[in-house]
């Protein structure tokens, strides 16, 4: 499945419905954090456009699939 191009904000949006919240921003990073476990830490470039290949990697970080992903975005 094709990933849709996203900014920072639509990935935290969709992190947010499984329970990520934004903790801090360094630099041009937003730190998200899960208040429950399993207790992560996941940092998201904060660009206009999350490039696929990024993308990927936070989606698998996270433990999820790309369709569930997708999912999270309706």
């Amino acid at each position: 499945m094709r990933l849709p191009v996203l900014s920072a904000r639509g990935v935290c949006r969709a992190l947010g419905k499984i329970g990520y919240e934004r903790h801090h921003q360094t630099g041009s990073h937003i730190i998200l954090r899960r208040t429950f476990p399993p207790y992560r830490h996941i940092a998201a470039p904060s660009h206009h456009e999350v490039a696929r290949g990024t993308l990927r990697a936070i989606i698998r970080e996270v433990g999820l699939t790309v369709e569930e992903f997708v999912d999270l975005l309706d």
